[in-house]
């Protein structure tokens, strides 16, 4: 059989955009001479919804967008083909109680074909854990449907699952082999972290031993809000061995003919309850489709459909891009606008917005101080010329004079009224040129608080804030070495990339005077913010025990100002945002016991 996964960017709430993808990808699918397509998880409303789900009319829509696909495939000669998507669909017959997300929504798939929708089914494990809150807006399905679709070489039994049931043990996948299926199909929304391609194929390969079965999992590409799905789909064997692998960040319909076998009589009837091995009960549910001609031409055999990976900084620069590109587009900005201060974080902020949206929509804005060395502002200048952005300058020494004049500011506040009147003068820009805010805070920075509440950490998109400040240093050197591998000018000023980092919000001021060495201090972010690590398990790995306490107090006392940071694309395994909610008020603090005497 040859199949088609449709690796597609899905937009939130554009039914009739996503249903037009679904015709559009399905058309390409037939044109290669598929017999079935796989779209990925909540495809006709894109993903995730949230308490979208919890709206009936939004599930009612999402119900007749599935309707109306099915009925448009048939219409223009496409109902020959079997198309799975995913949907927000209804439970019906659950009783209303507390505790039950209202209506019963359900994180569905649907299998499509002759102009209905022949199976409906949906997500049995609802993951609750990281970004995800599913157990607050969906409730479980029950049900592993298993078609027998029409083949060149016979029909075959298809299954589906859907997303976390592969990820999790028992459920649909453990009664796969029960089923007999010869293909596991599954449509996923899985987000991008770094270096997760590898976790992919190895669960891919384990499930499919486990369902004895061919395992296409096609994953959404694109971004939305702050995370990113990066495709990276795989067609395994039931042994493990790779038949194919989609590209990352890209949209791309893999096609592969799959050596299925025939489909047998059933070792279980339709409807039979079994044993997930989780504690609940699977119900089979067998639909047999009738042979259509196939819309699409027999075509010779299927090129080889496997991309190479990214290396690893080409894969977080790339996630970036797509995060950043995305949020404009979706969100209808036609241009940027960010503050560069001719040091690395703004430098390379400005080089993802160019790469995302293009340097001819990307505005820069440099506003010296009184503080300002002549190396910034000429950095700056010369970054804005590398990569022809749209600059302006505009002094900001006699406004800040004019305010403390006024309010007759000292030390830190006197530090902190410059970056406000820099966030001021952006957001004056963004109201009345219509252009997005964009933040170029990084990770680092946002962990110990060293920001300006309302000036540098105003905005309405901030692209590099779940990159720590070292990687900042690598992604800055590699997208320069990336140029000159091509006989491109580097976009980064070297300057920029070498220079101590500093705030210049005061005489000679540097990072280093507030903050830890960034190798050290990264490092001690990453077990107590991404492992949770508590202060004794940090200084047992090697760290100071003072320089331990003293981080932990600067990201505790932060949160408040994490909680008003704009969104931005999450590429670590766990980012400021829904991957980690803490407390505000709260009076526990990390410390190391203490000794008597």
């Amino acid at each position: 059989m040859r199949i088609a996964l449709a690796q597609v960017d899905a937009t939130v709430g554009d039914l009739d955009g996503n249903s037009a993808l679904v015709i559009d990808w399905t058309r390409r699918a037939a044109e290669r001479g598929a017999r079935l397509v796989v779209f990925p998880e909540m495809m006709l409303t894109g993903y995730p919804v949230e308490d979208l789900a919890l709206r009936a009319s939004f599930v009612d829509a999402s119900i007749a967008a599935l309707r109306a696909t099915a009925e448009r495939l048939a219409a223009e000669g496409l109902g020959g083909i079997a198309v799975i998507t995913g949907y927000l669909g209804r439970r019906t017959g659950m009783r209303p109680r507390v505790g039950l997300p209202a209506g019963a929504p359900l994180d569905a798939a649907a299998l499509l074909y002759n102009g209905s929708v022949a199976v409906r089914s949906a997500k049995h494990h609802l993951p609750n854990y990281g970004v995800f809150d599913e157990y607050r807006i969906f409730v479980p399905g029950d049900i592993l449907p298993v078609v027998r679709i029409p083949a060149d070489g016979g029909p075959v039994d298809v299954a589906i699952a859907i997303c976390e049931d592969l990820w999790q043990d028992g459920g649909p996948v453990a009664v796969c082999r029960a089923a007999g299926a010869g293909l596991l199909a599954v449509p996923n929304a899985s987000p991008y972290e770094r270096g997760k391609d590898y976790t992919r194929l190895e669960l891919c390969q384990r499930r499919a031993a486990e369902a004895g079965a061919v395992l296409a999992y096609v994953n959404m590409v694109g971004g939305q809000d702050e995370l990113v799905f990066d495709g990276d789909s795989i067609i395994v064997d039931a042994a493990g061995g790779l038949l194919a692998r989609g590209p990352q960040f890209e949209q791309e319909l893999i096609v592969a003919d799959l050596d299925l076998p025939a489909a047998a009589p059933s070792p279980c009837p339709s409807d039979t309850p079994v044993d997930a091995r989780d504690g609940s009960v699977i119900t089979i549910r067998r639909l047999e489709l009738p042979a259509l001609p196939a819309p699409g031409p027999a075509g010779g055999p299927a090129p080889r459909a496997t991309w190479p990976r990214l290396p690893d900084l080409d894969e977080v620069y790339s996630a970036l891009v797509l995060g950043t590109r995305d949020y404009v587009r979706k969100n209808g900005f036609r241009s940027v606008i960010l503050a560069l201060s001719g040091g690395i974080d703004s430098a390379l902020t400005a080089t993802i917005a160019a790469d995302a949206v293009g340097p001819d929509r990307v505005h820069v804005v440099l506003m010296p101080s009184r503080y300002s060395s002549e190396h910034s502002i000429t950095d700056a200048e010369d970054l804005a010329k590398r990569q022809s952005l749209h600059a302006r300058t505009v002094p900001i020494r006699s406004i800040v004079d004019a305010f403390d004049a006024e309010l007759d500011l000292s030390g830190l506040a006197a530090e902190n009224l410059q970056a406000r009147i820099r966030g001021m003068i952006l957001m004056s820009l963004s109201n009345a040129e219509g252009h997005l805010v964009l933040t170029t805070g990084n990770k680092s920075e946002l962990a110990t608080g060293y920001s300006t509440l309302y000036g540098d950490s105003a905005g309405g998109f901030a692209p590099i804030k779940d990159v720590p400040k070292t990687l900042v240093w690598a992604l800055s050197r590699w997208r320069n070495g990336q140029a000159e591998s091509r006989g491109e000018t580097p976009p980064i000023p070297e300057n920029s990339i070498t220079k101590p980092p500093s705030a210049e919000l005061a005489p000679g001021q540097m990072d280093s005077d507030t903050l830890p060495d960034y190798a050290v201090l990264d490092a001690i972010l990453d077990g107590y913010v991404e492992h949770d690590m508590g202060a004794a398990e940090l200084v047992a790995a090697g760290h100071d025990p003072a320089l331990v306490e003293r981080v932990i107090r600067m990201v505790d006392k932060a949160e408040y100002k994490r909680r008003q940071y704009p969104p931005g694309p999450k590429i670590t395994g766990k980012n400021f945002g829904r991957d980690r909610r803490l407390p505000i008020t709260n009076r526990w603090r990390e410390s190391l016991p203490r000794t008597a005497g």
